[in-house]
């Protein structure tokens, strides 16, 4: 397996420079879809220009000049994004003592954490950061600037996440999540399961949501059906939406219980976010389980699959990888390998209010290359990947394997593009840019 750390482009990729408001003309090359097709793929001005068979499109309409990126022997794909993640408190697991707050602490870890997801293919992040009376708006402050120094290389926007919004002390809360909003982010959160009356911090923070006109992205163990029932009456008609997280109590209900709850929040038009890879510090607790996918995609809900914590105390092995989401998605609870790829990407778009990613002219440039050339190797061994963000290639891991020679080697190295001739060894290669 590749270092998981963020690594310096290759020497033969462009450098990302910030935020460019143009980027050039890009040709992939010989890139597999699903379907089946291998295509050549035009990108220009941050969106897919055109799409044709192998050989057919140039760069810019001449045979030379531009940049080309051979994606001979790889899958594309819309590129998944982050529909829930803890850039506050992500890579702290192996830290002394409590987690650090600190704000150029916090920055330098969400700087990292994002860059690491971005190696993995995720092109934009929702990222959920407390606003309490012990980390004050500091966190917040670090977080959204580690978002304005990577513009360009992926997006990353914030969910404030209150702690207590009711009785004596809800009232600095409120004040304190109101703030946040002015500072910058740009969904009201937090987690109504730890508060004395989760009824009244849902309706506060529908209140503060309704008064700047933002989507609500809740921590909730949904363990409960008539706290549930509540809440997506209240939520129902909310514009621009509301979105439940990691609702893994669902699966503990009897079948009848939880299918009527999924039916509720179909009706109101909420959102679930499942965390297949484990659970979250939002709720204060490990292994929360995870929301019966089927169930409530059978119902009509609209479910998102996100990575939750990253190497902090409540997954100090999180990977923060959407294609290990949709692995245990398939693997695991039933989905076939389209439906699962389907949460981290088109659905958990959705989710942040992301335009649709197709691999088609006219859509955005959100792009994905993965080694393969089906879509459940992919997610079996997605080790190379290149990654597109509004037209460029923003990311790139390459992983080669290598098979010990035997005494008797049958084929030719010279003649066989899979040997290394210089060590007689099976070789995965490496696509590049040219």
């Amino acid at each position: 397996m590749p270092d998981n750390r963020p690594q310096p482009p290759p020497p033969s990729s462009p450098v990302p420079s910030p935020d460019p408001s143009d980027p050039a003309p890009l040709l992939l090359c010989g890139a597999r879809l699903t379907d089946g097709r291998t295509v050549d793929v035009r990108l220009g001005g941050g969106r897919i220009e055109a799409v044709g068979t192998a050989g057919s499109l140039t760069v810019d309409g001449t045979r030379t000049g531009g940049t080309r990126v051979d994606l001979a022997g790889h899958l594309l794909l819309p590129a998944p994004v982050e529909p829930h993640a803890h850039s506050d408190t992500a890579l702290s697991a192996a830290s002394d003592g409590p987690v650090s707050y600190d704000t150029h602490d916090v920055r330098s870890r969400a700087t990292e954490a994002a860059l690491l997801q971005l190696g993995h293919g995720t092109t934009a992040l929702r990222a959920h950061v407390r606003v309490d009376d012990m980390t004050g708006l500091g966190a917040l402050t670090a977080v959204l600037q580690a978002g304005r120094s990577l513009r360009g290389l992926t997006e990353l926007t914030t969910v404030a996440m209150p702690r207590v919004l009711t009785g004596v002390a809800g009232a600095d809360g409120i004040a304190m999540l109101r703030d946040a909003m002015k500072m910058g982010a740009s969904v009201v959160g937090g987690c109504p399961d730890v508060d004395p009356d989760p009824t009244g911090y849902v309706e506060a923070v529908l209140e503060v949501a309704a008064e700047h006109g933002c989507p609500v992205d809740l921590h909730t163990d949904t363990a409960d059906p008539a706290r549930v029932a509540r809440l997506a009456a209240m939520a129902g008609g909310l514009r621009p939406g509301v979105t439940l997280s990691p609702c893994g109590g669902l699966g503990r209900l009897p079948t009848e219980t939880a299918a009527r709850t999924a039916d509720q929040l179909a009706a109101a038009g909420v959102t679930v976010v499942c965390l297949p890879q484990g659970g979250c510090g939002g709720l204060d607790r490990r292994g929360t389980g995870t929301a019966p996918v089927r169930l409530l995609r059978a119902a009509g809900v609209r479910v998102a699959a996100g990575s939750g914590s990253l190497r902090d105390v409540s997954n100090p092995v999180g990977r923060g990888d959407p294609l290990e989401a949709a692995y245990l998605l398939a693997s695991r609870h039933g989905l076939s390998p389209e439906d699962a790829y389907e949460a981290v990407s088109t659905s958990a778009r959705a989710a942040l209010g992301l335009p649709e990613v197709r691999v088609e002219a006219g859509f955005p440039a959100e792009l994905l290359a993965v080694r393969g050339d089906r879509l459940p190797a992919a997610l079996s061994l997605a080790y190379s990947r290149i990654v597109v963000h509004r037209g460029r290639v923003v990311a790139r891991t390459s992983a080669v394997r290598e098979y010990c020679g035997s005494s008797t080697t049958p084929t030719d190295p010279a003649a066989d593009p899979a040997i290394d001739p210089a060590t007689d060894l099976p070789r995965q290669g490496r696509a590049g840019i040219t």
